[in-house]
């Protein structure tokens, strides 16, 4: 399956996507990890989201999301120092539809994030707090493990960089 991407601000979003991908992240972070947290933040306004939609779908089903936010804030239980806003992006709350898992969506939206904040404001650090198991995945994309492991909703994590001058090594 070759996804569509949208990136648009919060505020540009129908509000039928709004829903689907509020619920997405739902059901993921919380029903299917039960991790009973926030996922309504206050950050959305704020972010640029990608949208990724399966075309063969009736109706284009959204089957993965993830943000782009401005500046890289450590998570809570992090120890990582904050980056200014015009020195990082931090990538997060990537979410894949149970039904796209192991066929490289994840990894495609990954792809994408790193090409938008490429594009569209130049050479950045990027930060993204990852499950720890998942530590290899993102290794592939030039992440390197920031800092010691760390409990966020009671998951490991670790945080993870890609220095702005880093080169896309993996697809």
């Amino acid at each position: 399956m070759i996804p569509h991407f949208l990136w648009a601000e919060f505020d540009r979003l129908t509000g039928r996507q709004v829903h689907d991908l509020l619920r997405l992240r739902q059901d993921f972070f919380v029903v299917e990890q039960n991790c009973p947290y926030p996922d309504i933040d206050g950050r959305d306004p704020m972010a640029e989201h990608l949208l990724a939609f399966d075309p063969t779908r009736k109706g284009g089903a959204l089957v993965g999301t993830l943000r782009l936010l401005e500046g890289a804030v450590a998570p809570h239980g992090s120890s990582l120092p904050t980056l200014l806003s015009p020195e990082a992006t931090t990538i997060g709350r990537i979410v894949v539809a149970p039904d796209y898992r192991g066929v490289k969506l994840g990894g495609l939206m990954l792809t994408e994030a790193i090409r938008q904040i490429e594009t569209t404001r130049g050479a950045h650090v990027m930060q993204l707090s990852a499950q720890a198991h998942l530590q290899g995945f993102y290794g592939r994309f030039g992440f390197g493990a920031v800092g010691e492991e760390y409990l966020e909703d009671g998951i490991p994590h670790v945080d993870m960089r890609r220095p702005a001058a880093a080169t896309e090594s993996a697809a």
